[in-house]
């Protein structure tokens, strides 16, 4: 099926509702279909194959509205999907901020942002990415055994349409490489793991170089100890750096603020960094992980900073949660097939900064050099932050000795002002930050 046919299929549905009593709907189809080849100690494991289509329609009856989805494309199908909607939108209880956007703020152009590689890769290349990976992993002096590697491919196609003149699509593609291994032997055994995304498969990162990688990073956590307890700064590795601007994308999401449990819901236009931070939601980013050129309502998707020169510019808002703070949407609805939209970041990423990781950690005596973080220890209603954490002892500007089953807490507030990025800001998820500084935090160890 094409764009134009699932266009198509999504005015008819629209019709049909409008036919069965909507006074407004919109509508969104999502086709994916995914590769996967996992293969352990040097021998395949699974081959698994996804295909997948879902349609989800919204009806809107005065300040009532109701989603309802199926995978049922039938005339038939379609025709039961538009009558439970419009049924179900007369009795449920009125939301006073849905509405679809008014036509002057709709997408006039879908821009090509190459967020699709047409070529699906054949099993047997998945199978090559997978096993050259594990094997350089295997081949780092010090590693014992195999949690195995896995390769994988994925597609999907957007449609949306909507009884205010919108109608857009799009396709975007993934690929993808995991391997994680484990050293040592008996009780002194480590595991750790790499990875490595891409839009197109031309750019995935060589299966050797990702292997040898976690093959290295394994080897180098063999015998931790215990960190001291103290008050000490603490560096953040960029994997786990980007965890940071999740928080951080959390608590400006619009729903969070509309509902008063937001840490930082009294702080628009205050200082929350340093000066000469910033940070982007970049939906318009080629070939980005998170990319998409036009939001879930229509809207056409912009670049904006989140944080600029250090100050909070804004929350991220779709078109619901606008109204009810009473501002303008920032193009940030992500929408799914049943449920209405909501607001959601695209490509996050703190900006780097002017120093390299080495210089930030050789201005530092004593700290913690964080390569892994564990438990969910977050309040999204206070910012009090605290979360097990493995990694490397500083002393005097060096990694000097692994450790483990260390907790480090603070409070994201705090933490967001004490912060300080170095230059190495890579692409990878989608949520990305450099490696990251933060003086003063509680390390609890021994």
């Amino acid at each position: 099926m094409s764009s134009a046919a699932d266009l198509d299929l999504l005015a008819d549905l629209l019709r049909r509702a409008k036919r069965d009593g909507a006074e407004a709907a919109d509508a969104v189809l999502v086709r994916s279909a995914g590769l996967s080849q996992a293969v352990r100690l040097g021998t395949p494991e699974k081959l698994e194959r996804e295909e997948s289509q879902d349609v989800g329609l919204r009806v809107l009856i005065g300040r009532r509205q109701a989603v309802v989805s199926t995978n049922d494309f039938s005339a038939a199908g379609l025709e039961a999907l538009a009558e439970r909607a419009v049924a179900m939108a007369r009795v449920v209880p009125e939301d006073p901020w849905c509405g679809l956007a008014d036509p002057a703020q709709l997408a006039r152009e879908i821009a090509d942002l190459e967020l699709c590689d047409p070529t699906e890769p054949p099993a047997s290349l998945l199978l090559e990415r997978a096993t050259l990976a594990e094997e350089a992993a295997r081949a780092v002096p010090g590693i014992t055994n195999s949690e195995g590697a896995e390769a994988g491919w994925g597609t999907s196609r957007v449609a949306l349409a909507a009884s205010n003149g919108f109608a857009g699509a799009y396709a975007v593609s993934s690929h993808s490489l995991s391997v994680a291994v484990i050293g040592g032997t008996g009780d002194g055994m480590e595991r750790d793991y790499d990875y490595a995304r891409s839009v197109w498969g031309d750019t995935l990162e060589a299966p050797a170089a990702v292997g040898r990688r976690a093959g290295e990073r394994t080897v180098r956590r063999l015998g931790p100890r215990k960190a001291d307890t103290a008050r000490l700064p603490v560096v953040y590795e960029p994997r786990v750096a980007g965890g940071l601007i999740g928080h951080l994308a959390g608590a400006v999401s619009g729903t969070a603020v509309a509902r008063g449990t937001s840490f930082l819901k009294d702080k628009l236009g205050q200082a929350l960094f340093q000066p000469g931070i910033t940070i982007w939601d970049d939906p318009t980013r080629r070939r980005g992980h998170r990319s998409r050129p036009f939001d879930g309502e229509g809207l056409p998707a912009q670049r904006r900073a989140v944080i600029e020169q250090g100050r909070l510019t804004g929350w991220t808002l779709d078109l619901a949660t606008a109204r009810q703070l009473g501002m303008a949407s920032t193009g940030s609805a992500g929408r799914g097939t049943s449920a209405p939209p909501g607001p959601s970041v695209s490509n996050l990423y703190l900006a780097p900064g002017t120093q390299s990781p080495a210089a930030l950690i050789g201005g530092i005596e004593r700290g913690l050099y964080i390569t892994e973080l564990m438990g969910m220890g977050v309040n999204g209603v206070t910012g009090d932050y605290s979360r097990g954490a493995a990694g490397f002892w500083i002393e005097k500007g060096e990694l000097a000795y692994p450790v483990a089953e260390v907790t480090v807490a603070g409070n994201l507030k705090e933490m967001f002002l004490r912060l300080t990025p170095a230059d190495d800001l890579a692409f990878r998820t989608g949520m990305d930050a450099p490696t990251c500084l933060i003086e003063g935090m509680t390390i609890a160890g021994r």
